[in-house]
């Protein structure tokens, strides 16, 4: 344990020196691309992006969770084969542009940074299955992501939004929408037209009434547990319900909250033809 800490306390000394040895000692041996075509740098302390990673052009999957990036270099356009990307943990108030013309990006993580808003260049990425936007400082919905035609999993968590916009219904082949920690007064009337949705997460919220969700036959979860409602939300025969006054023992409520939460986590990692 104390060489762990030892170790991040150098390699985070060592970042703030923009020397290619001290960089090499952060990223190790990047002279040959990985059997895999996946690079993790996550937790290496990194401040600035290894260019040297732009070389591998068959990279499929780049990990740079938790360091201190702000910033990517144009370079990385050259990853053009790239299908995940996870940039969570990090210090960007905006998403880079190159990550834009990254055109086979199918997961991207952006979670737990300081983005406000989104690129208009994001609609790029029309083969993104998968974004997570948890835990950033978004105060308006970022209407850019209504333009993605093929997303499945969308992660909205820990924000600030107090509604969802109309526009939402376009994506169609949307299937999770994550929305716990906001500031929602109602439950989203988009979601009510959304009939293909399996899994909504309303957890944390301020909804005081739900409407009845019994109409949404592709319906398999629903999360909207610690809200001030006076009713829980009627749904079709089979569906699961976290919350108050759900059709089942505390302990099975329990059980099903550590259910959701692996349902959020397991499309991590994965590649579309996994989730």
């Amino acid at each position: 344990m104390w060489t762990g800490i030892m170790g991040n306390i150098v390699r985070g000394a060592v970042a703030f020196i923009p020397s290619d040895r001290c960089q090499q000692y952060l990223v190790g041996d990047l002279k040959e691309m990985p059997l895999d075509c996946t690079v993790d740098l996550s937790s290496r302390q990194l401040r600035r992006f290894p260019i040297r990673a732009c070389a591998f052009s068959e990279l499929v999957k780049l990990y740079l969770s938790d360091n201190h990036l702000s910033s990517l270099p144009p370079e990385l356009h050259s990853l053009q084969k790239l299908q995940l990307l996870a940039l969570d943990f990090n210090c960007f108030e905006e998403l880079p542009s190159v990550v834009c013309s990254l055109r086979q990006l199918n997961i991207l993580y952006l979670g737990n940074n300081r983005l406000y808003k989104l690129p208009k260049e994001l609609a790029k990425l029309s083969e993104l299955k998968t974004l997570w936007l948890e835990t950033n400082c978004f105060t308006k919905f970022p209407c850019v992501v209504c333009k993605l035609p093929n997303l499945k999993t969308l992660h909205l968590g820990y924000n600030q939004f107090h509604s969802l916009p109309g526009e939402l219904v376009r994506l169609s082949e949307l299937r999770s929408i994550w929305l716990a920690g906001n500031l929602l007064n109602e439950f989203p009337p988009v979601l009510l037209e959304m009939h293909y949705l399996e899994v909504i997460d309303v957890d944390r919220n301020r909804i005081r009434q739900f409407p009845t969700l019994s109409h949404l036959r592709g319906l398999k979860l629903v999360i909207y547990d610690h809200n001030p409602c006076v009713n829980a939300p009627s749904v079709g025969e089979g569906v699961r319900r976290v919350g108050r006054w759900a059709d089942c023992s505390e302990e099975e409520d329990d059980e099903s909250e550590g259910k959701a939460a692996e349902v959020s986590l397991e499309v991590k990692g994965q590649l579309p033809e996994s989730e």
